[in-house]
């Protein structure tokens, strides 16, 4: 064999080899690419199919539209039917008959390309088919054709079969009806929030007017709406949703002069238009269109989708308690309505209660007062957020001086026996905003202990405490409680210190029960559970996660008992049984509060002025007496309603571990006590130096002004805007009056 023939052999022999080496085995030989694109075809083909099989077996069904619509039913926590909720308020009108620019407001909304696409967004619908089988929950993105076909024909139900069905209908529907067919179809069956269907309804429910004569601002706002109808309606939404709808609307408004459907000049002339208050629902008279109300937020916000909500079918049981709820509308009847004359006096007529019952282990509302009655009086006292809670959240200040180990500028623990200095007027140390408030009459402790400044609601007190331990941590405290951070007013500032943030009710019955519950948040819930077929609502754990330590809350609560004890709070005193509370009274006198618990049952009562309109006024005067204070018509409404409400036989003592001590009734003169001036640990924050200082002697806490006449506080239909370079005025909407006892 010669050399080329050897050489040839040699290569032959190697491309065999290599030839062989190269063969793939096992699963491997599946993966080439040319049989990874052959997959790929086969899956598009098989996809492509079964949507066309899809395409042919699906018709269009016979419109469901509310023809179905069944009522909800409410329950008490007994299982007795309260009530039955659910007619349809829906009227149809033609397209014809709504302005051209507000139809456009419903496409700039919703889906620009309206007039130009298939029917369907495949993007849109493709994410919410695998957020669906995810279990992530609804997504948008679907088209105004989409949105008819499930409001008109299909459900709300989140399911992949549905949403399938929902992308053939669509395509159909765009097939064979004009755009404008599917437009008025989807503007009359859509849902506005106030039980109104459709653009007509709606039209009456939020501008008293017909469709035909709404403004491209009005029809901004109610396209706004279906995005989230109850969030969004300016008369019940929080500061978030008020946020919200209204960058909404501009968004709306932007994208109609991006389509040129609004001119530039005419759309930075357009103005906002506030929508007329909700008229009464028919049916919901009494407390129960309140519990309702409150009923279908609390489920919206767990997650419920409020469209497939109003289409009816649910049974839900609301935590509230017929017995308990009867005592406390009797505790309101008894103890203030049936004392109050307004032929005689005017002032009368501006007497609103709102109160909240809340069982502590559970966090459910046991019993609700939301005012003289859903029909006659819409807003709902009990969850509502403008009044000021006033000294009611002094406690929360002692609660964050403990949870955090706070001292007074001196380094001295703050404890329910530390000193400090009582003096009316006093200005607080280390602000950076000067702040000298009065205290209750302009009335001086001179040296005090935290706990009988508790006891007397002390101003000057708290306004120090809340500097000492820090404006930010005390409200991060406030929050974790339960207070709402985003509620008017609250800003970190001293007069934080003088509760002028806005509260509810609600809100404080959820605060001061997670106090009673050792410090384990508390969030009240009026829902015990909610049911539609095998379907039921998932409700948040109303008891989750401790909120501060227990031995912060268990200390509060033993400074709180003092109150009851020898403070402010005694007319609730009640014999065998352990009682903690606090009173409140805000800027002239516009709100008076009690807050208090016993070891089983925590209950707020709020007291406000208002004249119609909303607008807040003084309760001064009311049932011919002169200032009301918390220890006034409110104490006495808790006290009765408590009385009936609590079981003696059990939950009498609370159970506390805290190592600040019974809270015994401090002495007269806390200056002279022992303990309070011979222990470095009780000395007072320093008053008039940022050094350290022994306690004030008598001199120095004699007050240097003489306190004000409440009779020179101007009304409140003309009140004097506080003066920002006053120190004795803190800041906020109006300032509170704090010659007021808190």
């Amino acid at each position: 064999m010669g050399r080329a023939e050897e050489r040839r052999a040699r290569e032959q022999g190697a491309r065999k080899a290599k030839k062989a080496g190269g063969k793939k085995g096992g699963i491997r030989r599946f993966f080439t690419w040319k049989k990874i694109l052959a997959y790929v075809v086969t899956l598009c083909a098989l996809l492509v199919g079964a949507f066309y099989a899809l395409y042919l077996l699906v018709d269009v069904p016979p419109a469901n539209a509310l023809a179905r619509k069944e009522a909800n039913i409410f329950k008490y926590s007994d299982g007795t039917i309260m009530a039955k909720d659910g007619e349809v308020n829906r009227e149809s009108v033609p397209l014809s008959k709504i302005p051209k620019a507000v139809q456009h407001t419903f496409v700039a909304a919703e889906n620009k390309d309206f007039y130009t696409d298939s029917g369907v967004s495949f993007t849109g619908t493709a994410r919410g088919l695998i957020n669906t089988a995810l279990g992530r929950g609804k997504q948008g993105g679907s088209t105004i054709t989409q949105q008819y076909v499930k409001n008109y024909y299909l459900s709300q139900e989140q399911t992949v079969t549905r949403k399938a069905k929902e992308l053939v209908i669509s395509l159909k529907v765009d097939q064979q009806k004009s755009k404008d067919y599917i437009l008025a179809g989807y503007i009359n069956t859509s849902y506005y929030g106030r039980n109104a269907y459709g653009i007509q309804a709606a039209a009456r429910a939020y501008y008293n007017k017909d469709a035909e004569k709404l403004t491209v601002a009005e029809g901004a706002y109610l396209a706004a709406l279906l995005q989230a109808p109850s969030q969004y309606d300016l008369a019940t939404a929080g500061p978030n949703g008020k946020k919200m709808v209204k960058a909404r609307w501009n968004y709306i408004l932007d994208n109609m002069v991006e389509k040129d459907w609004l001119s530039k000049s005419d759309r930075q002339d357009m103005r906002f238009k506030k929508p007329v208050d909700p008229r009464p629902i028919p049916g919901l008279e009494g407390q129960t269109g309140y519990f309702i109300d409150a009923a279908k937020k609390e489920l919206f916000r767990a997650g419920v989708d409020e469209r497939e909500f109003e289409a009816g079918g649910w049974s839900i049981t609301l935590n509230i308690d017929r017995e308990k709820q009867k005592s406390l509308e009797k505790a309101v009847r008894t103890q203030l309505t049936d004392k109050l004359d307004p032929s005689k006096r005017k002032v009368d007529k501006h007497a609103q209660v709102g109160a909240v019952s809340v069982d502590p282990k559970t966090g459910g509302v046991v019993a609700m007062y939301g005012g003289a009655g859903a029909t006659k009086h819409w807003t709902n006292n009990a969850t509502r957020e403008d009044y000021q809670p006033a000294s009611t959240f002094k406690p929360l200040i002692l609660a964050s001086a403990l949870e955090n180990d706070s001292t007074t500028q001196d380094g001295t623990p703050i404890t329910s026996g530390t000193i400090y200095d009582g003096t009316s007027r006093r200005p607080v140390k280390g602000s950076e905003v000067a702040f000298a408030p009065p205290n209750e009459d302009n009335e001086s402790y001179g040296p005090v202990s935290v706990q009988k400044a508790m006891n007397h609601s002390v101003n000057s007190v708290y306004a120090q405490m809340a500097v000492d331990v820090g404006l930010s941590k005390v409200k991060k405290t406030a929050v974790d409680l339960g207070m709402n951070g985003k509620a008017g007013g609250f800003g970190e500032n001293p007069s934080m210190s003088l509760g002028v943030m806005g509260a509810s009710p609600y809100d404080m019955a959820g605060v001061y029960a997670t106090l009673d519950n050792h410090g384990k948040k508390v969030t009240p819930t009026i829902v015990k559970s909610a049911e539609k077929g095998d379907e039921r609502a998932e409700l948040p754990d109303p008891t989750n996660g401790q909120a501060i330590s227990r031995s912060a809350a268990d200390s509060v609560t033993s400074v709180l008992t003092g109150v009851v004890a020898d403070g402010t709070g005694q007319s609730v005193r009640r014999q065998g049984m352990d009682v903690a509370g606090k009173t409140g009274t805000s800027d002239d006198n516009k709100s008076a509060w009690f807050t208090g618990y016993t070891p089983g049952l925590v209950t707020s009562v709020g007291m406000f002025g208002e004249i119609p309109g909303g607008k807040q006024t003084t309760l001064r005067g009311t049932g011919g007496g002169g200032r009301v204070n918390g220890s006034g018509y409110p104490a006495s409404i808790w006290a009765s309603y408590m009385g009936a409400a609590v079981d003696d036989t059990k939950d009498t003592e609370f159970d506390l571990e805290t190592d600040e001590g019974a809270a015994v009734p401090p002495t007269t003169s806390p200056s002279t006590t022992p303990e309070e001036t011979e222990s470095p640990s009780t000395s007072p924050a320093p008053s008039d130096s940022e050094t350290t200082s022994p306690s004030p002697t008598p001199s120095q806490t004699t007050p240097t002004t003489t306190p004000s006449s409440p009779e020179t506080t101007p009304p409140d239909d003309e009140e004097t805007p506080p003066d920002p370079t006053d120190p004795t005025t803190p800041p906020g909407e109006d300032g509170p009056d704090l010659r007021r006892d808190p």
